[in-house]
């Protein structure tokens, strides 16, 4: 069982430290416990994080891959909801998503009032998340399903600029997301003007589906990037992300020991 505080501790921490990290977004509706167990056996002492949801979720396998996933692996298993259906007390934790950069009053706090206690009884550790929607060049079902705009791409004082409100109302991260199966993810430089603005860590998602690009997202300033539908379809991702980050989190720990 995770304990209260624990996980935004430890992502505070290895924001502090210069730690990289990387999620798994796992889709109850695409997902079942044959996919979900090559997904688990791939993701071990690789993956840090699982992140279980998304924007439209038609079945209800939500709880049921969330335990499967809790029997299976020690990998903290985060909610990623889409609306306050999305809550189950089973996982270790809930991103509590509030779209700043939309202007959908029940996407910033109203579905929030609906799952609040829920989720207050339910015992999971709450993660105040600030969601930022990024066009990735094409609609998505999160544009869709919210009734909003994302930021336009080529804006990045815009998302600067958000985020820093979100950061001033006491969120506690900030999630940067392109959107499932973007055609382009969020640029290293919306997410370097994001990281200049606010001293929050900063989560990057949506299509990132090369080692390349998520090189490129933690190296301008992204704490956790978030890959679900790559892996879908090519799960030895996995093993060249966890690879590639390896390598920039032993590059980051040699250059503070210099420095100090």
């Amino acid at each position: 069982m995770i304990l209260q505080n624990q996980l935004i501790k430890s992502i505070y921490n290895n924001k502090k430290t210069g730690n990289k990290s990387f999620a798994v977004l796992i889709d109850p509706d695409k997902t079942d416990e044959k996919e979900c167990l090559r997904i688990i056996e791939k993701s071990i002492h690789k993956v840090d994080y699982f992140f279980v949801g998304g924007s439209l979720i038609t079945g209800d396998k939500l709880n049921d891959i969330v335990l499967f996933l809790k029997e299976h692996s020690n990998i903290p298993v985060i909610l990623f909801p889409g609306s306050s259906l999305h809550v189950t007390p089973n996982a270790d934790a809930i991103l509590f998503l509030s779209l700043i950069s939309g202007r959908n009053p029940d996407l910033l706090i109203g579905q929030h009032v609906i799952a609040a206690p829920l989720i207050k009884k339910s015992k999971v550790e709450v993660l105040p998340t600030g969601y930022i929607l990024i066009d990735g060049g094409k609609p998505t079902t999160v544009s869709y399903m919210s009734n909003t705009f994302p930021i336009p791409a080529d804006k990045p004082e815009v998302a600067a600029c958000t985020a820093l409100a979100g950061e001033l109302l006491g969120l506690q991260l900030i999630y940067l997301d392109a959107g499932s199966g973007a055609i382009q993810s969020v640029s290293p430089e919306m997410i370097e003007s994001v990281k200049k603005m606010i001293s929050l860590p900063i989560i990057v998602g949506g299509g990132i589906n090369s080692t390349e690009k998520a090189l490129k997202a933690w190296e301008a300033g992204a704490d956790v990037i978030v890959i679900g539908n790559a892996i879908e379809s090519n799960t030895s991702l996995i093993d060249e992300i966890t690879f590639c980050k390896e390598k920039l989190n032993t590059k980051i720990a040699h250059s503070v020991k210099v420095l100090t």
